[in-house]
């Protein structure tokens, strides 16, 4: 069915149709029969092919064998046979069968770590970690059979960020959220064995729900072919039509007074010319060439073969080659006019190292840059750390002053701005060979927690109550009360703390736009402070703020429950756990900020210089700061970017107010000759895109003092029009589609996907979206492929982007469309 939707098959097919009936047919019907179904058999069998491959894939996935709790014993089954509310019993390296509870693991406090890469790809293990109660509990057979718990959760979805359940259990219940879920498309890593309950199994998984139904995908030849093909039947049916009527002219004039064309039929002259059209039609059918699809098909499986003999998209470090998982999309490659790429971990190489801090008002640190201007050899030797006997050896900092500072115990922020920096983060720590190995579930905290550690904070275990850290030299243990997670909304985290001597107290780390609005008036330095985030800014280094809050036991008591009761609600519990985390992240007081370095990837800037050439348009969407993405923008591009006259959308006049009619040729907004690249931030595009804000954010810059905020569209007394909305959003796409780089920064997940989305709906253009994580999944939807998980979904699956970039600047972009006539 899917082949008729080629309209040459389906125009040949009525063809046949017609050959068929005597009183019209003027060629034998088996004429057209053999090339349809010859077009229809290649067709099928590379088709066949394909599907053959994707079968032998879901063959040995089913049968793959997992342990289900049966008759009170674990015995070997199949995926396939694996239902909800059975227990299963996993093992380092196994493949995860299902969507699964946590309940117990052979590693301390209930932790299991998992590799995400096939689910969202990330590389860096996560941790997961069973219900405290269940881990104490459940950990022989015999209590795992008796395990008898009602799970009460959200119904099947796609969301691979979220998870809402209760656990009721010996009458009581206990909250579940994602950090306990271990999802189907993870791996078991460094945890010799742990047991689950599933939850959902099947189609009903969160990464089959990601798939959604299998399209047949259309590329812009498809649609082209098919274009030529109606407007050349149109010229036919015309064609076919004069003809029909000239013949029946014809036959009233001449034919019908020739004895010897008297074939004994009484028809009339408009019944004859009725017949001659349709015999016409059979007569001149090759104008149509059929052909054309077959040398298509076969172009494009000789194509799909080459990328995956192309040694130069080899990945040697892993021994990953290229692989194009469908042979119909590759004269795409030819035809993208527009790359939207993340930064972090894309672009650069997601291997974060500390390079600088500013601590009360006070900056340390020094770059490789500014050792260049600076020839004497004692700024050149890196810190020695052999006086701290946990110290990791392949640390390197070059500022000897701050561990001066460190050692004498005599300024109290710098040894506070530490201690948080080994307190406040979900890093887990392992014993290997005598050493401290940290795994962390973001390489920004593993850089921040190894730092803390070589300055003489050491981190050294945890359980799900209580943390203990060396503070230079001297063991500590402190309780915790409560854990406030990160994630791409909230742009910070925060950990309650019990001291040994009682106090309680709060500590957060976060970006700085939302570490800024929660910070008490009488907090100090944060004027300097914020001076030393744009220089860091603009030395390409990300910056995280540091912060904490004395809170009185009442005043936590209260909190808890409030806590409490939002962490088992079923409905909206983030929302309400948000506005829980809201009460006490607020009055804090700032310490000082941290710098990380994240260098570019191999080949970045080369490749970006020679696909600007093929005019290629290249936009960067991060969340990470202006000053940060303008800087590697500089590194990317070299002299070309450099030179280029960079358009910065919050300097630029408020929106002007558009009147009621819009011009046919609008105006260029860079009339002046040259090139041109646009910076705009997260809060401008919520002016384009009109998103609403969060109303108790303005409420609560108003309680801080800030100064208002300027006047926007959306704030005005008048609503706004979709006329209104439109316009804006095509002026945006327009101004930014004249640049030759775009770079949005400070977006989340939702304006990333939005941007690409707009691009597609005013440019109508082929796009690529690139990124390495979960929050680069909507951009990458966005772009309308099933480009959802990178190696099992994604059709051309490559580990390096720059390897990506590479089959676009190579020969496929000259050959992959033209290819095709």
């Amino acid at each position: 069915f899917e082949q008729f939707k080629r309209a040459a098959n389906l125009y040949f097919l009525a063809l046949l149709i017609l050959q068929i009936i005597p009183e019209i047919t003027t060629l034998p019907w088996y004429t057209t029969l053999v090339p349809l179904v010859l077009v229809l058999g290649i067709t099928a069998i590379k088709d066949l092919v394909d599907d053959l491959a994707r079968h032998r894939m879901d063959n040995e996935i089913n049968n793959r064998k997992c342990e289900v709790l049966l008759d009170g014993r674990f015995q070997v089954s199949k995926w396939m046979n694996i239902h909800v509310g059975d227990v299963v019993r996993l093992k380092k390296n196994d493949h995860i069968p299902a969507d699964i509870l946590l309940l117990s693991s052979s590693n301390p406090i209930s932790l299991c770590y998992v590799e995400t890469a096939e689910l969202d790809g990330e590389t860096n293990l996560k941790f997961k970690m069973g219900p405290k109660v269940t881990d104490e509990r459940l950990q022989e057979e015999d209590q795992l059979a008796q395990f008898d718990a009602m799970i009460v959760c959200e119904e099947p979805n796609n969301r691979l960020d979220k998870f809402t359940g209760t656990m009721r259990w010996r009458k009581d219940r206990f909250p579940l959220d994602l950090d306990n879920m271990m999802l189907r498309g993870c791996r078991i890593r460094n945890t010799d064995e742990c047991h689950g309950l599933v939850i959902f199994a099947g189609a009903d998984t969160k990464i089959m729900r990601n798939g959604g139904k299998t399209r047949f995908k259309r590329t812009k030849i498809d649609e082209l072919m098919n274009y030529m093909v109606y407007t050349i039947f149109v010229i036919l049916v015309l064609l076919c039509a004069g003809l029909a009527i000239g013949n029946t002219f014809w036959y009233e004039e001449v034919g019908s007074k020739a004895w010897y064309l008297y074939d004994g039929k009484d028809q009339t002259a408009s019944y004859r010319g009725f017949l001659s059209f349709w015999g016409y039609i059979i007569v001149l059918n090759t104008m149509v060439p059929i052909s054309l699809y077959v040398s298509v098909e076969v172009i494009r499986l000789g194509q799909s073969k080459f990328i995956n003999w192309d040694l130069q998209m080899y990945y040697q470090e892993k021994d990953t080659p290229a692989k194009a998982r469908t042979t119909t999309l590759n004269e795409q490659l030819g035809q993208i006019e527009y790359i939207f790429s993340d930064k972090t971990g894309t672009l650069t190489q997601n291997i974060m190292a500390f390079k600088k801090c500013t601590i009360a008002g006070h900056t340390f640190g020094k770059t490789h840059l500014w050792l260049s201007f600076h020839y004497h050899p004692q700024y050149k030797k890196p810190v020695d750390f052999t006086w701290n006997k946990y110290a990791d050896r392949k640390f390197e900092y070059l500022d000897h002053s701050l561990v001066a500072c460190i050692r004498s115990k005599k300024d109290k922020d710098t040894l506070e701005f530490f201690k948080l920096l080994s307190l406040c983060h979900t890093v887990m720590v392992e014993q290997k060979e005598d050493e401290l190995v940290y795994q962390a579930a973001s390489p920004d905290e593993g850089a921040l927690v190894t730092a803390a550690r070589n300055f003489g904070f050491v981190f050294l275990s945890r359980t799900q109550d209580t943390i203990t850290i060396s503070e230079m030299d001297q063991e500590m243990t402190y309780e915790v009360l409560a854990l406030l997670d990160f994630n791409s909304d909230r742009k910070r985290m925060s950990i309650i703390l019990r001291f040994p001597d009682g106090r309680i107290r709060l500590y957060c780390k976060g970006a700085d736009t939302v570490i800024y609005e929660r910070l008490s008036p009488n907090s100090k330095h944060k004027e300097v402070t914020q001076t030393a985030l744009d220089i860091f800014a603009n030395e390409t280094l990300r910056t995280l703020c540091l912060c904490y809050k004395d809170i009185s036991k009442q005043e936590f008591d209260a909190w808890a429950k409030k806590h409490k009761a939002a962490s088992v609600a079923m409905g909206n519990r983030e929302a309400a756990l948000d506005r829980v985390y809201e009460q006490i992240e607020s009055n804090l007081m700032m310490i000082g900020a941290t710098a990380i370095e994240d260098k570019l990837q191999d080949g970045v800037p080369e490749t970006i210089a020679k696909l600007a050439k093929a005019d290629i348009k290249i936009w960067v969407l991060t969340g990470d700061k202006k000053g940060i993405v303008s800087g590697a923008a500089r590194l990317c591009g070299g002299e070309s970017l450099w030179n280029l006259r960079i358009r910065q959308a919050n300097r630029r006049d408020q929106p002007p107010a558009f009147g009621r009619t819009r011009k046919k040729v609008p105006d260029p907004f860079f009339p002046e000759p040259g090139r041109n690249a646009l910076i705009i931030t997260g809060g401008w595009l919520n002016e384009i895109l009109y998103e609403k804000k969060k109303k108790r954010r303005r409420l609560r810059l108003k309680r801080l003092g800030k100064r208002p905020a300027a006047a926007t569209p959306q704030d005005a007394a008048q609503p706004i029009d979709d006329w209104e909305k439109e316009t804006r959003q095509v002026d945006f796409v327009n101004m930014a589609c004249e640049c030759e780089a775009v770079i949005c920064c400070r977006v989340t997940p939702k304006q990333k996907a939005n941007v690409v989305s707009l691009v597609k709906k005013y440019k109508k253009a082929v796009t690529l979206s690139i990124g390495d994580g979960a929050n680069d999944v909507n951009m990458i939807k966005s772009t309308g492929g099933d480009s959802f998980n990178l190696l099992f979904s994604f059709n051309h699956a490559m580990r390096l982007y720059c390897v990506c970039l590479h089959c676009l600047k190579k020969y496929w972009s000259k050959t992959s469309f033209f290819s095709g006539f």
